[in-house]
């Protein structure tokens, strides 16, 4: 089988299934992210998965930082 994809090895096919179930696809002011829940009641910002590289730039959304959905 052969995968042509963006995404990184680990995450397509992870080491754990609880890691996997922690991340979730989000939209933070209209930018695809992909994000990982927090003990904190927050989301941390795992990737940023939007085609556009303006949303790269984008201060709020770098990877590590952490978001809040309101």
């Amino acid at each position: 089988m052969i995968l042509y994809t963006m995404m990184p090895y680990e995450q397509v096919f992870p080491h754990s299934e609880e890691g996997a179930v922690s991340q979730v696809m989000i939209s933070y002011n209209g930018i695809p992210i992909m994000a990982e829940w927090t003990e904190n009641h927050e989301y941390r910002v795992v990737r940023v998965m939007s085609t556009d590289p303006n949303h790269y730039m984008e201060p709020s959304c770098l990877p590590g930082s952490t978001i809040t959905l309101t």
